[in-house]
């Protein structure tokens, strides 16, 4: 029988990634993720790692970059407007094929925007975390469970592709406390890191690593080749949710905090004689394109669920090839939506 600790999500995603052989950390405060950051400095010198606060989000990354290029395992974490000063580091670490975990605990934005929790970086997480043709992988849990799960999964992926991972979660995630079980965790099996920087006593030749190709050729081919590693990753490592698909009338797409909401209310719906089925995208890159373009051939409607002004619902409507009306419900700003707010939302759309 597992143990279960009582655990906030931020503590979570710190004593996972101490228990999978995590041993530098690298963070600057921002409220909601701070407790990773304390965590860090509690725990580390606990198991002979370093935690350490940087002057800035972006010497933090930095320092992230450096420690990955000798094949460490090693954490970042911030919250919203820290994760835009890190982008640049962040592009630096795919040009350069370097493995890292960065937690990205969200608040309201833009700019400073407020504390509360949000999913309004979705876009920036899937589409634009850097400058330059690139992707990293974005795993989005919905429970403090998952929290556990995704981030020992999102060290393994980045070393197996050589790429950077985030788990995109959210204050209320970050903040909310729920039995987790430790024991639960998976490995993969892991690929040798023979291209770190972690000296070779004249036994090989030395390993460089480097973002920069002054030919453009060879920018070319570097860049056409990592992007036959997404192909793989988009065909191996999709992550997904669903319930009552097959023979729903409107199918409700949702991920992370939203969608414990978003869950209830499919089962509300289907008391009150409205055939409604229940998405999660798990992975947000890769994300389920192929599933849910099978699936609006089932259905009749989408609803994209989200606590944004709607970010989602391209993807939706571009993975269902418009074959499906694709509808959306939202707030945004740090407010979190009730599930009576959400079954009124596709409770009117239904009347129409």
């Amino acid at each position: 029988m597992s143990e279960l600790v009582l655990m906030k999500g931020n503590e979570a995603i710190a004593e996972t990634a101490i228990k999978v052989g995590c041993r530098q950390y690298y963070g600057y405060p921002i409220t909601p993720q701070n407790e990773i950051a304390e965590y860090m400095a509690k725990r580390m010198p606990q198991v002979n790692g370093l935690s350490l606060q940087a002057e800035s989000e972006i010497a933090a990354i930095n320092m992230v970059l450096g420690a990955s290029a000798t094949g460490a395992r090693v954490l970042t974490s911030s919250s919203s407007p820290g994760i835009s000063l890190k982008t640049e580091g962040i592009s630096y670490l795919v040009g350069s094929d370097l493995p890292c975990v960065i937690a990205n605990i969200q608040r309201g934005g833009p700019g400073l925007g407020g504390i509360q929790p949000a999913q309004s970086d979705y876009n920036q997480a899937t589409k634009a975390l850097g400058h330059g043709d690139m992707k990293i992988i974005v795993l989005a849990p919905n429970s403090i469970q998952e929290m556990v799960d995704f981030t020992a999964l999102a060290f393994d992926l980045s070393d197996i592709y050589r790429m950077p991972a985030m788990i995109l979660a959210d204050g209320a995630l970050g903040q909310m406390m729920e039995p987790v079980a430790f024991d639960k965790i998976v490995s993969r099996e892991l690929p040798e890191k023979t291209w770190a920087t972690d000296g070779h006593e004249h036994k090989r030749e030395p390993n460089l690593i480097n973002s920069l190709y002054i030919a453009p050729e060879d920018l070319e081919d570097t860049v056409i080749e990592r992007f036959k590693k997404y192909e793989k990753i988009e065909a191996d490592e999709v992550m997904y949710e669903e319930y009552d698909i097959e023979d729903s009338d409107i199918v409700l797409v949702s991920y992370g905090i939203a969608s414990r909401i978003v869950k209830s209310v499919a089962e509300e719906c289907r008391k009150n004689g409205i055939k409604a089925g229940y998405f999660r995208p798990i992975s947000l890159y890769p994300f389920p394109s192929k599933r849910l373009s099978e699936i609006a051939d089932m259905t009749k409607e989408f609803m994209v669920i989200e606590l944004n002004m709607g970010q989602m619902i391209n993807d939706v409507k571009l993975a269902t090839q418009s074959k499906k009306e694709v509808h959306f419900f939202g707030r945004t700003g740090g407010v979190i939506f009730t599930p009576r707010e959400v079954t009124e939302a596709v409770l009117n759309r239904k009347n129409k």
